[in-house]
This record gives C-alpha cells, sequence and structure tokens, in this order.
C-alpha cells in the first residue's frame, strides 16, 4: 500500500511499466487479488478464470504425499487430473486472499508507552480484536492486525479465505525435487518445483467448505503468461507472502547467530539427516513416511551453513559496527536523542546474557524435544492426569477421543528405528559438553538409568520397556482405559523421560531464555525508533511477517567466489549432465530424457531453440515466498520462486545485492512439462499466454 510512495519512482526507473494502482488497489481489480496465501506458509498465483493456481512443489508436497500409496505413488510418478471428477480434495488446506490494507497504528499504540511490557502486549491484543471484529462486520471475511517495525506501527489486513482447494497436477518428485538436498539453496538449478491446485466456491463465488457441488473459483484478477521470457537486466518483480526477516538487528545480535546459534543449530541437524538417509535410502516405505521430516530437518541445516557463510563473506558484523559508530555519534552530538544515548549499550548487555544460555536452549529445541517418541509421550500427560473416576465419563471420554486421533496420525509416520538413533545421538550431544554446564539436576536423572558410555543401551532398554512405540499396544490401552492404565502410564519409562524433559526445559532454561527475550523485545523496538529518527535519509522497510509484500529488481548471475561467475540462466541440458553423476538427487524420469533427446520445445523454447529451466535475479526474498510469480516489466508471469542462492541466504539478516539471488523456474518450463510430459495441454489452454 506504500508502493506510489516509497517505491514507484525507482520500479519506473527500472522498467517496469505499470503502476503502484496495477500492483494495489482497493478501488479496482488489481494484482493483489491474483496473489494467495497457500496454506500457512507459502504463495500460489491464480493463471486462468477458473481458479488454476500454480505454487511450488514442495508447498504442494505435503497434499501429493498425504494423497499417495504405495499402489498409487503420487509423490514418486507425478499426478494429473484430465478432468474436474479428477481433481483431489485436501481438507484443511486453505488459500488466503488479502482484500485490503488499513494503517491502524493510532489506534493501537495510543498510550502503550505508560505501561510495561506484558500489560502491553494484552492490550494490544484486545485493541487487535476490536479492530478485526469491526472491519469484518457483516461480511464474510476474516482478519487479522500485524505489527510493522517491531511494533512502533501495526496494520490492519482484511482477508477472504477459501476451504475447497483441490489437487490438479504435479510432476514426479525426481522433477519436482530435481537435485535434492545437493542442490537445496544452490545454483545453478534445474528443479521443476510448481504443483497446481485449483480454488472452488459456492454457487455465489464465495469461500464454502468442500462439496461436490461446489464450482471453481472466478477470481477478480489472474495473471498472463509470458510466453517471450526474459533477458540480463530485465526488471523482473516478485509478489507473496515473505515470513520472515530481521535486518535491524544490532551487530550483538547477528555476532551471536554467525558465532554461537548457527554452528550448534547445524551439528544438531546433521546428526539427525545421517540417521534419516541410512533408513530412507534402505526402505521406500520409509522414505514416504519421513519424505516431510527429512525435508524440514534438511531445509534449514543448509540455510543456516549458507547465512553463516554469507554474513562474513559480506563481513555483516563489521559494517553494523560501523553503523552503529556513525548511530551513536550523532545521539551524542543531539540532546533531542539523549534518550537513545545508552541503548546501544543495554542491548550488548542482555545479548550477553543471552549468549550464555542459547547453547542450552538449542540442545533442548533443536535436539532432545525433538525426539517423536518423547514428544508423543508428553501429549499422554492429559491421560496420566485423569482420576479412575473420569474413565467413562465425559472428561475422560473427550481426552481418549483426541488422543486416539493424535495417536494414529503419529504412528502412520512413525519409524521407532529412526528415532532409536536420533535420540542416541541427541542425548550425545548434550553430554557433549563440558560437565560444568550440565545442570545437577539433569546429570542425577541419568544416573539413575543413563550413562555417557551405555546412552545406545539405555535408549533400547528404554524403548523396549516403553508401550509409547507400540502403536497396538497404545490403542488397546485406549479402547479399553481402566484405572491400571493411568498407573503403568506414570511408570513407563519413555513417560517419565518425557515429563521430565518438557518441565526441566520449560521450568528452568525457557524461562530464563523468555525472560531475557522480554527484555530484548522493547530494546529492539526502541532501537529501531531511533534509527528512523537519528538516521531518516535511509529507506526503512518493515521486515517480512508472512503478509503481502512486493519485492523488485533485475535479472542478472553473481559471483560466488573468487574466479567463479554464475550465468543467470540454465538450460535442459543441465539436467542430463547431472544425472551422468550416478546420484540418486539427479536421477531422471526416463519420458524426459527422450523428449529432451528429441529436442521437441515447440513454443516453449527460448529465439535460439534451447528450453530454459531457471533463472537468477536480485529480488530480495525469504522463507514464505515459495511460489511466488515473477513477473517482468508488463506484470506478465515469468517464473515461479522457489529458492535463493545458498551464498545468499544470509538476506534475512542482511541484504547484499551482489551476492543475494532469488532462483525462479521458468514459467516455460513449467509450461512444456505440463504440455509435453505430462500430456496435460487442457490446462495450459485455460491459461492466457501472452
Amino acid at each position: 500500500m506504500l508502493l506510489k510512495e516509497l517505491n514507484e519512482k525507482d520500479m519506473k526507473k527500472m522498467g517496469m511499466k505499470i503502476s503502484a494502482e496495477d500492483i494495489y488497489s482497493v478501488n479496482k481489480s488489481s494484482m493483489k487479488d491474483g496473489v494467495v496465501l497457500f496454506g500457512a506458509g507459502c504463495t500460489g498465483e491464480l493463471v486462468s478464470a477458473e481458479g488454476l493456481l500454480i505454487t511450488n512443489h514442495h508447498c504442494g508436497s505435503e497434499q501429493i504425499r498425504v494423497h499417495s500409496s504405495l499402489g498409487n505413488d503420487y509423490l514418486k510418478d507425478g499426478f494429473w487430473a484430465m478432468n474436474r471428477l479428477e481433481e483431489l480434495p485436501n481438507p484443511g488446506l486453505t488459500v488466503t486472499f488479502i482484500i485490503r490494507m488499513e494503517d491502524v497504528t493510532k489506534r493501537i499504540t495510543e498510550g502503550l508507552d505508560k505501561i510495561g511490557e506484558v500489560e502491553r502486549e494484552a492490550l494490544v491484543t484486545r485493541r487487535s480484536l476490536e479492530i478485526v471484529k469491526e472491519a469484518i462486520a457483516g461480511t464474510h471475511y476474516e482478519g487479522l492486525v500485524k505489527s510493522m517495525y517491531n511494533g512502533n506501527e501495526y496494520y490492519l489486513f482484511v482477508t477472504e479465505v477459501f476451504k475447497d482447494i483441490r489437487l490438479v497436477g504435479a510432476p514426479p518428485n525426481s522433477m519436482g525435487n530435481f537435485g535434492g538436498d545437493i542442490d537445496n539453496w544452490s545454483w545453478p538449478r534445474h528443479t521443476s518445483d510448481f504443483s497446481m491446485f485449483r480454488i472452488y466456491a459456492g454457487k455465489d463465488n464465495q469461500p464454502a467448505e468442500y462439496s461436490a457441488e461446489n464450482i471453481p473459483f472466478v477470481p477478480r484478477h489472474y495473471f498472463p503468461v509470458s510466453l517471450k521470457g526474459i533477458k540480463e537486466n530485465d526488471f523482473t518483480m516478485v509478489y507473496g507472502f515473505p515470513g520472515r526477516t530481521n535486518e535491524y538487528l544490532s551487530s550483538y545480535a547477528v555476532e551471536q547467530i554467525v558465532n554461537v546459534n548457527n554452528p550448534l543449530k547445524i551439528s544438531l541437524r546433521k546428526k539427525k539427516l545421517d540417521v534419516y538417509n541410512k533408513y530412507m535410502n534402505a526402505d521406500r516405505e520409509v522414505y514416504l513416511k519421513y519424505a516431510k521430516k527429512y525435508s524440514g530437518v534438511s531445509n534449514y541445516h543448509k540455510k543456516w551453513s549458507g547465512e553463516t557463510k554469507g554474513l562474513k563473506k559480506a563481513a555483516a558484523i563489521e559494517k553494523k559496527v560501523n553503523y552503529e559508530k556513525i548511530f551513536q555519534s550523532k545521539v551524542d552530538a543531539s540532546p533531542q536523542f539523549a534518550g537513545y544515548k545508552d541503548i546501544l549499550t543495554e542491548l550488548k548487555a542482555e545479548y550477553e546474557k543471552l549468549g550464555r544460555i542459547q547453547p542450552e536452549y538449542d540442545l533442548f529445541s533443536e535436539g532432545l524435544l525433538t525426539i517423536e517418541l518423547l514428544k508423543h509421550a508428553n501429549s499422554f500427560r492429559s491421560f496420566a492426569e485423569l482420576k479412575a473416576s473420569d474413565i467413562g465419563k465425559e472428561k475422560g471420554i473427550e481426552v481418549i477421543r483426541k488422543l486416539k486421533a493424535s495417536s494414529l496420525a503419529f504412528y502412520k509416520d512413525y519409524y521407532p528405528v529412526i528415532d532409536r538413533e536420533v535420540m542416541a545421538a541427541m542425548i550425545m550431544a548434550y553430554f557433549g559438553r563440558p560437565e560444568s554446564d550440565i545442570a545437577p539436576e539433569f546429570m542425577q536423572f541419568y544416573k539413575n538409568g543413563f550413562s555417557k558410555d551405555g546412552v545406545s543401551t539405555a535408549v533400547n532398554t528404554m524403548f523396549d520397556s516403553s508401550i509409547l512405540d507400540d502403536e497396538v499396544a497404545v490403542m488397546e490401552m485406549l479402547n479399553s482405559p481402566d484405572s491400571m492404565s493411568i498407573v503403568n502410564l506414570h511408570e513407563d519409562v519413555a513417560y517419565q523421560l518425557a515429563v521430565f524433559y518438557y518441565d526441566y526445559f520449560r521450568n528452568t532454561i525457557q524461562k530464563d531464555f523468555t525472560a531475557i527475550n522480554n527484555r530484548l523485545i522493547p530494546l529492539n523496538r526502541q532501537y529501531l525508533r531511533a534509527q528512523r529518527e537519528v538516521i531518516p535519509e535511509k529507506k526503512y522497510y518493515p521486515d517480512a511477517n508472512s503478509t503481502l509484500r512486493v519485492a523488485f529488481g533485475k535479472v542478472e548471475g553473481y559471483s560466488p567466489n573468487d574466479a567463479v561467475e554464475y550465468n543467470w540462466f540454465t538450460t535442459i541440458d543441465g539436467i542430463l549432465e547431472k544425472n551422468r553423476e550416478g546420484l540418486a538427487d539427479y536421477a531422471i524420469e526416463p519420458r524426459l530424457k527422450e523428449l529432451v533427446e528429441k529436442r521437441d520445445f515447440g513454443v516453449y523454447a527460448d529465439k535460439d531453440g534451447e528450453l530454459r529451466t531457471c533463472f537468477t535475479a536480485s529480488n530480495h526474498t525469504t522463507g514464505g515466498n515459495s511460489g511466488s510469480p515473477v513477473f517482468n516489466a508488463n506484470g506478465e508471469l515469468v517464473g515461479i520462486n522457489f529458492d535463493r542462492n545458498w551464498e545468499g541466504t544470509m538476506s534475512d539478516i542482511y541484504y547484499d545485492i551482489n551476492q543475494v539471488r532469488n532462483i525462479t523456474l521458468d514459467i516455460r518450463y513449467c509450461l512444456w512439462i505440463i504440455d509435453k510430459y505430462a500430456g496435460a495441454g487442457h490446462l495450459v489452454r485455460e491459461m492466457s499466454l501472452k
């Protein structure tokens, strides 16, 4: 909503042909009406007048996985609906449109500077709910208020949420995730990272729960698709829902991320991935169970590695230190900024305290508390807290009903052999620190049944003696509960250990961690307010927070290291080249190989006759931008954003235009797969091609 004021001039200078009003308008249909929040953490775009939507393959992979089985392995083989009746419903999946935004800062912040942080948060929540209630009264819309600039400003978002979303098409996982973990967060890329869904609505074109009577949604706006391609230095724009950035952190925070937080978290995730790989590669059924879990662990393992490298290469800490010297000198030189004189000193003191507790916090949050059996065991507290007299009554029935549902979901995707090895690795990581860092009560617990030298044996003993990793035993207990069931649960070693872990974490580590962060919240809010006042000539964009944003840049390659230059696009020939390496992540579908060798690229080829697969540009993106549409200067769809380069992942904290590149699937490669590979040309014919 601030594009015209802050960005339109710069965007036009870079080559944009459309206007800010074309991008965001509350008075007429605009590009915002074709962009959706897909699920809870991705972006999608409308590409037809019949509700056809494109997002990333990795954004739709959970829906594809849920519909998959050993007999119908859509994740492995791909899925294409050849008519509307074949499109598959996805209970729980939603897409969200932004109807309008409004600055509500004055209503939210009045009097907040006179109260404490806890009272402040409660008052902000209450006022936000009041504002939303007023805004959506008498409509089918929903709404939320989001803070910007660390709570210095607040904006209302009125939304429209659709709940009948059906899977239309997706390439095989070997194509949609080509390169796997090897290529994740990397360039060059050849991944066809897309999947297709369709939004369905009631007969009034408004949101409705799933029904066979629903009809394809008619959007207020959908995007024309360009077959012209792009060239180096062309203007590009990304429109989507980026998740989280922290561009205005102090040097103290960044130093802790680089030297304390990331190294430990990377190490812990590597241990888990090693175990996952061992069993997933040996058993396809285990692979299907753990595909999503593996992806979740792997994604940030590699991201944090690249982030650390990028921050060091960009000398981000040193640059922030220099910036802070300028800031402090301006504060010291002007009486009007006297209130900010000690802000950096106070921030430094709190980050030093945080640095002392952060390792143990991460050893729990990234390690011990990720053990699947213990997470599941902890969910049985509600059952353990029942009295014998509650069984058979409303309270007990409801507790057992919920546990049955959660247990069925848990065991469906659980492989205890993996969990045993992960647990042993996480315990060893915890005990790998100096003894002085381990709390006495934690050591005392292990002296009663665990030792550093016998962790694997102890873990196996716990699993063998517990019923909680045994679906049959657990379901028998829940189907025929009695007073002894409660007694037995209290005596179960896995349950005891889960209670110990979670209580220790909550009552000691998390308590101290939260106290420090509660002091940092107002300090960081004050520091950002101070920066905007003390150095007003700088442009300050609000950090990403999963609300609708625009990023713009130009098509260009980059140099990751000395004497290395990356081109800005890749071609389909790179798939064959990578496949020759013989690695599983570079497996190629026989039909794809056959089509590539025939060189039948049709209208999707570039002017030189080649089929381009992906390209890079200097747009600032982050998590949540997955699936975002990438546009040319005319507002035509030229690609689907799906990743960043490894060297540029530090852009969540520090943006360096020389390093940061977003990675985009060329829309022509996407269309070629739909048409030539899948034989689903009817989907292409739905679109408006330019």
